[in-house]
Parts: structure tokens; C-alpha cells; sequence
């Protein structure tokens, strides 16, 4: 909390009792009007020159409740416990006439948009229109079972929200005079507390409506549908009784019965100010023009804050309507606002008013006629004399769409949707007097705290044995982002100073220079995103100039980009750039573009859109640990850039699946392989605190599936995942490989990785044959990478007694048996694969007697030839073994027993294959006999991938077989 206070001053005095008091500035922000529940009298205040006597309006009997200003603040109302409602001229006070009547005390008043109707409510039943033309009761609402205390047009001129003691909420449509939505018991109980009443106010652009909640909280409700869009929960210790939107609704002040005022930003959800007062505020109003909060106690006394909303963020004036005085009587007041309004709306209103009357209406999403825009056929006589003559002062010539009217042009390019402003991945937004993150990735962190005038920053790596303790800096520059690798970290700030000067600084780690740290400016020139990688550093700037220095501080590069950038990112060699490709869509959908800059090679490696879920915008960009470049959305969608179909993002995991609850969301801080690191926030918080220190939780990356009929979504998620990593493997073999480099390790994680598919691949059979789904069956057969896993899916339907599919599974081992003998120039390498296709063929007993006859063969074999046969694979063994073993399995009776024993021995005996393939392997070069061709031959044979449709074809086949059989040698010669 700030040290400064605010006076405020007496009045009106009452019994000393808490009591409800009002407070409204007008358009000029240079009068303010008050009046106290416990005072007849209502005061019009010079803001200006307080020493000025107040002027006095002493026209009820006993205590004022509620006051309003119309739009055009040249009318005043007032209503009173002497059940009164009353409207006086402004800003003289001279008094005009009763309005109404109730039989019991009115608690709330509010004018609409136009001025044309004034809503009062209060003990009686029902809510009151008026129609300030002829002070006429146009229409009475009734619905609520309590005391309305808290009234609210929409700025859109369709809905009435309403709240009661009870804190029920309800929806009036205006065209039908019936509640459409109704909210019960959403706001707090304060039916028997005469000094505090229920209140709600919808936001200036008229899409929320924001209602005091029952965890000391505000909530947010969207305004065509009354869903609840989220809260605003802070330091308040008790309930909120009070709010009030800025002119532009970026920030909302609360009073709370704490006796505190907090004003919240709400794009970033997060109380900014706040002040403690020494007793409740009853109310609160923003000044129309300024910086500025009037406050009044529910003693009676009142005060202004100034600069509530810190000088160094956006004013809460700017962007917001500025409404101008108007003269004449209501009706007329009405007709000019609607002209004005009917080009100020979005273009689905536009849209909307050029079709008159044939659209038809909706709860929904598609807009509502409001009541001043169609007749009501129940309405009274004054209600379609208003319709009647709106409609004949309106010209539909400017209208319509596309009219070439330039203010129907300039209408439709002030309510176009705004493009995403730049931010730095791994940044949280400004919290005054907290610390917060510049940065926060895999490797560490980045924290800066302002500190009067200037900024105290820190560097933490996770890995506290990493190295000795980065020392913090003093920032005199005010960065406001930062990057972070292994070699340093860089930093930048906004434009400051009469030069309007921009500052880029970076800071390595470890140099064997004493003095390495550098820095540029800029002038008339921003820097909005930096990024860093191995021996450069980047900035883009407002000038859409991409900027690359070395890590020495050496200018090298500066680019042109095509759009404002957005956000960038840096990975060893690689620089990835987001930019606007063009304005948004209508919808707000954002139109994004990445490029990938490989920095050493000067050459521009991907350009493409980069996608994003509806409604939503980016809010995390970087590369995995891998290299692999990701995305992360607001809808919390995360994507992976692939070579796969030309370019193509795939989305590898979504929130909406993987969190517990409705309020929690997760902020993104990276991923690698298989895991995303991120923190859990609970709503409405959207990123973590520096304090306490953020805990990083591992979630499973996991495509958004359908619902499968098979029932196996972890197999088929386990299943696309591996094959996506099999071809990013196969890709780096082809890059390795160009670039002569040893493939060695990256051909046996091709291998692994093939293998865990083919395990995959096995269970995924069981669960089709178990589902009776055996065309899938069939086509996962197909996909099998090692034959012994195509004899193991063999074994696992022959166990199934599922002879029709065991004889598809045979067709696909010999289909791929005779495809790979094509190669083999040995006769008797052929001889061999076809007797493994005939005998795969023969019956159960034919196989048997077959297996043993051959087992005795091969004993009177050299032992040279039997070792090159097992080399080779040989066919014919294999296949005996495999049909021999299925006769055990044909006298189980259980088969679900048997497919895991099945699937098991298959499973084991994939694991072992690689130390079985190098036993049988290290004793080809001792033979010193056999064909050489042959021996070449089958190597290739060994080492040839069967066709996986994931898997990226690799022209560098022969290169990959012949490192492996290296190895293998140079293996057997360390034994040796």
C-alpha cells in the first residue's frame, strides 16, 4: 500500500450511525454530487474550488437513497426513503418534477444509454421504467422476491441487470420486459444490513457484468449468456460491497467491508493499488477526465484519490468515450444518440441495423433487438412513439454496409479488433511492490523489483551446482525483458527520455575479458522481443528491424520484417521470429507468422502461418530441449512445427483435457521429448509469483484423440508420439549424415524407438482382436518395423483362435520375406526364405515334425555356416520355432491369459535382440570362408527398415549399415 493518504471531509452528518451514502462526478470532472441515507439533503460539490459552498437540494422529507445523472448530465434524479423519486436540472439544482411514486423506499435509480428511460427500484415490488419524456411508468418488471437494491443498463441498450438483498441477479431484455437469464444467490446476503447495499455494473464496452461474490471476490459474467467468465480475488479480508469500472474498463475500483479500496487491473486480474480507510466506503466514482477516484465513507464524508492507477501504466481515461453535453428534452436527446450509437457498435451491428427487422432474435451470441430498435406489440402508447419516430428520423442509406459513407468507414476501423501487442515468452506482467519474472525458462530465472527509481535484478538457475552465483545488477534503465541461455543473458527497456531512447545490454557469464558486458541504444526506436543463442543475440525492434549482434557486441545483420513483431525466440543456431501477417480477422482472430533464421548459415530455413485456437492469442513461443519449435495458446493448446505434409503443426497437448479443475490453468515454461514443465495456477491468477517460489509439474504430452471404440486412448496417444519422435530421429540421421558425421548412437535410438512401437503396435492387435475390430488388426499388422514382431503378432491370434486373421499375418510375413529376398544374390539365402514361407504355411503337426528334422540337420552343419546363417536370420528356423510354439498355447482355455504370456515372451524377446544380433554378428569376421557378396548382402538384408508410413524415408540407408556393422566389429575387438 502506498504511503500516501486520502482526507476526506465532512458532508453529511447523521446519527452516527453507518449509513448508505452516494458520490458521481460529472462530464467535466469539475461537480460532484453526494447524498447520505441518514440526510434529506443532497449536495452538489464544486471539485474545483472546495473552499466554495456546496449547493444544497432540499426537496424530500427524510433520507436519500440513491441518486443519477443522465447521459447528457443535464438532469439529475434522486430517490429517497419517503418512497419519492425526484429529477432536478444540473448542474443549477433547480427542481423539475416527481417523477413516481412508490409505496416503500426506493434503493436504486439508473438511466439508460439515451437518457430516455429511468429504471427505479427499491422495497416495493417490481421495477419501475420511466420514461423521462412525460415522467410516464412505460413498463413495470417483476421477478425478484427481496429489496432491489443495484440496477444497471448495458451500454448497449438491450439488457437491464438487476441484484437484490438476497443476491439473486437477473437479465431483463428490454423488447419483451422478461427475465432471460436469472443467477440465484450469486452475490452476498445483505437483505437485514440497511447501511450496505447489493450492487453490479456492467463495463464500459458492455460486454461484462461485474457482481460483488461470495469469497470476497468480484465475478465477471459474460453478457449474452450470464456464464461466468472469472473472478477477481485479492487482498480483500471481507465481502466487496462496492465497484466501479474506469472510463476506458481497463481497471475496476472495490470497496470492501475491510474498509480497503483495491483497484484492480483486469486484463492482468491483479490488484495494482490500494488504500485502507478508518471506515467502510459506501461508493465509488471514477472522474470522467482524469486520473482521479472519489470516495465516500458511510459516516458521510468524502475525499478524492488521485492517481490511483500508477503514472506508469496506462491512465484509465485513455481510450474511453468522451460524452458530450447535449440540450433539449429527452426524446431529442435519444434520436441524437442513437444516430451516433448506430455507427458506434461492432460490425455484426452494423450488419444488424441494415437488416432492420428480418434478423431474427437470439439468446445467444447473436444479438438482441433492444427496445428502442424494434416495437413491442404490449408496449404502451409511449414506447411505439419513441420506435415510431426513431425510425423516421434514421436514414437507410447511411446505414447500410459498404454505403461509402466515410463514417460508416471510420466506424468499422474503430471497432476492429486490436492486434496482440509483443511480449517476451517466459515474462510476467508488472506487480507494483513485487518482484516479478523477466524470465523464467528451463535453465533459470530472471527477477526484477522496482525499487524507488530504479530496479534490482537477479539471475537463479535451477541447478544450484551449476556454477558459482550469477551477481545481481542494479537496472538505472528499467528493463522491462530479458532472455536467458547457458552463455548469458540479455536485456532491453521501452523508449525513455526526451530522446526517446531504447536500451539493449548483455551480460555474459564467463569471459576471459574483464570487461565483456555491452550495451546499444536506440533512438526512436524500440526494442520489443530479444532473443539469444550460440554466439549471437537478437533484437527486434518498432521498426520491424530484426537486429543480430555476435555475443562481443559486433553488429552483424539487420533485417526487414514483413509485419510488428509479436514475440521471438532462440535455440543454438536457430532464431524463430512471430510477426503480424496481416490485420485481424472480424471474429479478433489473431493472423500470425513464424520464420526460422538459421543464423550461422545465413539462410531462412521455414516460413509459415502460425496457427492458434479461435478467440485466442500466443502466449509462450520457444524450442524444445530437442529443437523442436512449439507454440502455447491462451486456450492452452500446445503445438509442434514438423517437416511432415510441407511444414504442418501438430497439436500434442491440450488443457482442457489435462487439468483437475475448471480454475486451474497451466503457465507454460518449456518441454522436451516427453514431458511439458509447467506451473499450475489457480484462477484468476494466469502466471506464478516470484514468492513463493513457483513448483514446476511434469505432464504427459498427449494429442487431443477422438474417443475411440477401442477403448485403448493411452495406446493410440503412446502410439502417434513415438512414431512423431522416430521420424525426428530418422531427420537428424539425414542431417548428420549430410554432413558427414558419425550416425552411430542416432541409428540405435532409431532402433530403440522402433522397437517400443512395435510393443505398441502388439498391444494395439490384442486390444483390436479382443474388440473384434480385426481389418485394424490387420492394417497394425502392416506397421510392424522387425519380422520377429510380425511372428510374435503370429503367435498372439493363432493363441486368439483367430485362424482367418493368422493367415492375413502369415500373407504379410511372406509379402515382406520375398520383398527383402530380392536383394540377396545367394541361392541358398533365397532357398531359405522360401522354405520359411512354405513351412509358415503348414499345419500345426507338419510344423512340428518339420522343426525336429531340421533341428537334426543343422547339427551335422560346419559350425562357420550355421553362425552365417543365424547372421542372415535364417527364415526357416525362425518359422519352425514360431509354428512349433503355438501348440503348447492351443490347450489353454483361457485366452486373456494367454495374450499377456504372448505378448510378454514377445515384449522379451524385442529386448533382447540387439545383444542376440551382435553375438551372432561377432564371429562372421573370424570365419574367413563364404561368400563375400553374400555376407554383403545379407547385411543389408539385416539392416533394412520394413516401410513404416511415420517414419521419414532415409537415402542413406547403405551409410547407416555399414556404421552399424562397425560398430559391431570395434565392439569385438575391445573384447578381444
Amino acid at each position: 500500500m502506498k504511503g500516501r493518504t486520502v482526507k476526506l471531509k465532512e458532508a453529511h452528518r447523521g446519527n452516527g450511525a453507518a449509513s448508505v451514502c452516494s458520490i458521481i462526478w460529472d462530464n467535466s470532472g469539475g461537480l460532484l454530487v453526494t447524498a447520505s441515507s441518514d440526510d434529506s439533503t443532497a449536495f452538489i460539490h464544486d471539485a474545483v474550488q472546495p473552499a466554495k459552498p456546496a449547493k444544497a437540494l432540499r426537496h424530500h422529507r427524510e433520507g436519500v437513497t440513491a441518486i443519477a445523472l443522465n447521459p447528457t448530465f443535464d438532469t439529475l434524479a434522486s430517490g429517497s426513503i419517503d418512497h419519492s423519486v425526484k429529477l432536478y436540472s444540473f448542474p443549477d439544482g433547480e427542481f423539475q418534477s416527481n417523477v413516481t411514486r412508490f409505496t416503500l423506499p426506493i434503493r436504486a435509480l439508473a438511466f439508460n444509454k439515451s437518457g430516455s428511460l429511468l429504471a427505479a427500484a427499491g422495497d416495493d415490488d417490481g421495477i419501475k421504467l420511466i420514461a423521462t419524456v412525460d415522467s410516464s411508468i412505460s413498463r413495470v418488471l417483476k421477478g425478484h422476491n427481496g429489496s432491489v437494491t443495484g440496477l444497471a443498463f448495458d451500454p448497449k441498450n438491450e439488457f437491464l441487470a438487476s441484484v437484490d438483498g438476497f443476491g439473486t441477479v437477473t437479465y431483463w431484455e428490454l423488447s419483451s420486459g422478461k427475465p432471460v437469464h436469472t443467477l440465484k444467490s450469486v452475490a452476498p446476503n445483505c437483505d437485514s444490513d440497511a447501511s450496505r447495499l447489493n450492487f453490479l455494473s456492467w463495463s464500459p464496452d458492455g460486454e461484462t457484468l461485474a457482481v460483488p461474490g461470495l469469497k470476497n471476490d468480484i465475478v465477471m459474467y459474460d453478457r449474452d449468456t450470464a456464464e461466468k467468465l472469472f473472478t477477481l480475488k485479492g487482498d480483500h479480508e471481507k465481502t466487496v460491497c462496492f465497484l466501479s469500472w474506469s472510463p476506458n474498463g481497463k481497471y475496476i475500483a472495490t470497496s470492501g467491508l475491510d474498509n480497503q479500496v483495491l483497484i484492480w487491473d483486469v486484463d492482468q486480474r491483479q490488484d495494482i493499488d490500494r488504500q485502507k480507510f478508518e471506515e467502510r466506503i459506501s461508493s465509488l466514482s471514477w472522474k470522467p477526465n482524469a486520473n482521479a477516484l472519489a470516495v465516500i465513507d458511510v459516516m458521510g464524508k468524502f475525499g478524492v484519490w488521485e492517481n490511483p492507477v500508477p503514472s506508469f501504466m496506462r491512465s484509465p481515461t485513455d481510450g474511453a468515450n468522451n460524452h458530450q453535453s447535449r440540450t433539449g428534452n429527452g426524446l431529442l436527446l435519444f434520436e441524437e444518440d442513437d444516430k451516433k450509437s448506430s455507427h458506434s457498435g461492432s460490425l455484426d451491428e452494423i450488419m444488424e441495423e441494415s437488416h432492420g427487422d428480418s434478423i431474427p432474435v437470439s439468446s445467444k451470441r447473436l444479438r438482441k433487438h433492444s427496445l428502442l430498435d424494434k416495437s413491442d406489440e404490449d408496449s404502451d402508447g409511449f414506447l411505439e412513439q419513441i420506435v415510431s419516430r426513431k425510425r423516421s428520423a434514421k436514414s437507410k442509406e447511411h446505414l447500410r454496409f459498404g454505403g461509402g459513407t466515410e463514417e460508416c468507414e471510420s466506424s468499422v476501423r474503430n471497432v476492429r479488433p486490436k492486434l496482440q501487442e509483443a511480449f517476451q515468452p517466459g515474462s510476467t506482467p508488472v506487480q507494483v511492490g513485487k518482484r516479478r519474472f523477466l524470465c523464467y525458462n528451463l535453465l533459470g530465472s530472471i527477477t526484477t523489483i522496482e525499487n524507488e527509481g530504479y530496479s534490482h535484478i537477479e539471475v537463479d538457475f535451477h541447478d544450484t551446482g551449476r556454477g558459482p552465483r550469477v551477481p545481481s545488477m542494479t537496472d538505472y534503465f528499467g528493463f522491462t525483458m530479458a532472455a536467458l541461455n547457458e552463455n548469458g543473458s540479455i536485456f532491453a527497456n521501452p523508449c525513455k527520455g526526451t530522446k526517446s531512447m531504447s536500451t539493449l545490454m548483455y551480460r555474459p557469464f564467463g569471459s576471459w575479458a574483464n570487461n565483456s558486458e555491452w550495451s546499444m541504444r536506440f533512438e526512436a526506436e524500440e526494442v520489443k522481443a530479444v532473443a539469444l543463442g550460440t554466439g549471437w543475440v537478437a533484437a527486434v525492434t518498432s521498426l520491424n528491424f530484426l537486429r543480430i549482434f555476435t555475443d562481443g557486441g559486433l553488429q552483424r545483420h539487420v533485417l526487414c520484417l514483413d509485419g510488428p513483431v509479436v514475440t521471438a525466440a532462440g535455440f543454438r543456431n536457430k532464431l524463430a521470429v512471430v510477426t503480424h501477417a496481416s490485420d485481424c480477422f472480424s471474429s479478433g482472430d489473431q493472423v500470425l507468422e513464424v520464420q526460422v533464421f538459421n543464423i550461422n548459415g545465413r539462410t531462412q530455413l521455414i516460413r509459415c502461418r502460425l496457427p492458434l485456437s479461435p478467440g485466442s492469442c500466443l502466449s509462450w513461443f520457444g524450442f524444445s530441449e530437442e529443437g523442436q519449435l512449439c507454440t502455447y495458446d491462451s486456450q492452452g493448446v500446445l503445438r509442434m512445427l514438423t517437416n511432415q505434409y510441407g511444414n504442418s503443426w501438430l497439436p500434442i497437448f491440450s488443457a482442457s483435457k489435462a487439468k483437475k479443475s475448471e480454475d486451474e490453468n497451466y503457465w507454460m515454461v518449456g518441454l522436451n521429448a516427453n514431458k511439458l514443465f509447467c506451473v499450475s495456477c489457480k484462477s484468476p491468477n494466469s502466471y506464478p509469483l516470484v514468492m513463493p517460489k513457483p513448483v514446476l509439474i511434469l505432464l504427459d504430452l498427449k494429442f487431443p484423440l477422438a474417443c475411440s471404440d477401442l477403448g485403448a486412448d493411452d495406446l493410440e496417444n503412446e502410439f502417434i508420439i513415438r512414431n512423431m519422435h522416430l521420424y525426428q530421429i530418422l531427420e537428424k540421421i539425414d542431417e548428420n549424415a549430410a554432413a558427414g558425421l558419425d550416425t552411430t548412437a542416432l541409428d540405435d535410438e532409431a532402433f530403440d524407438m522402433e522397437s517400443a512401437i512395435d510393443r505398441c503396435i502388439l498391444r494395439l492387435i490384442s486390444t483390436c482382436c479382443n474388440a473384434d475390430k480385426l481389418v485394424r488388426a490387420t492394417e497394425l499388422a502392416r506397421l510392424l518395423s522387425m519380422d520377429k514382431s510380425v511372428k510374435g503378432a503370429i503367435k498372439l491370434v493363432t493363441t486368439l483362435k483367430l485362424p482367418i486373421l493368422a493367415e492375413r499375418f502369415n500373407e504379410i510375413l511372406e509379402e515382406r520375406l520375398l520383398n527383402e529376398s530380392k536383394g540377396v544374390s545367394n541361392n541358398s539365402s533365397v532357398m531359405d526364405v522360401n522354405k520359411a514361407v512354405v513351412i509358415s504355411n503348414l499345419s500345426s503337426s507338419q510344423v512340428f515334425a518339420n522343426a525336429e528334422a531340421s533341428k537334426k540337420d543343422k547339427n551335422g552343419e560346419h559350425e562357420e555356416n550355421k553362425e552365417r546363417k543365424e547372421l542372415c536370420g535364417n527364415r526357416s528356423n525362425e518359422a519352425e520355432k514360431s509354428q512349433a510354439a503355438t501348440i503348447p498355447f492351443s490347450k489353454m482355455s483361457n485366452n486373456h491369459d494367454r495374450t499377456e504370456k504372448v505378448i510378454k515372451a514377445t515384449e522379451k524377446e524385442l529386448n533382447k535382440k540387439s545383444s542376440k544380433e551382435e553375438e551372432k554378428q561377432l564371429p562372421v569376421k573370424g570365419g574367413g570362408t563364404g561368400n563375400s557378396s553374400s555376407i554383403e548382402a545379407v547385411n543389408q538384408k539385416h539392416c533394412h527398415r520394413p516401410i513404416n508410413p511415420f517414419a521419414k524415408s532415409s537415402n542413406k540407408l547403405e551409410k547407416t549399415s555399414t556404421s552399424l556393422l562397425d560398430s559391431i566389429k570395434k565392439m569385438k575387438k575391445l573384447d578381444k
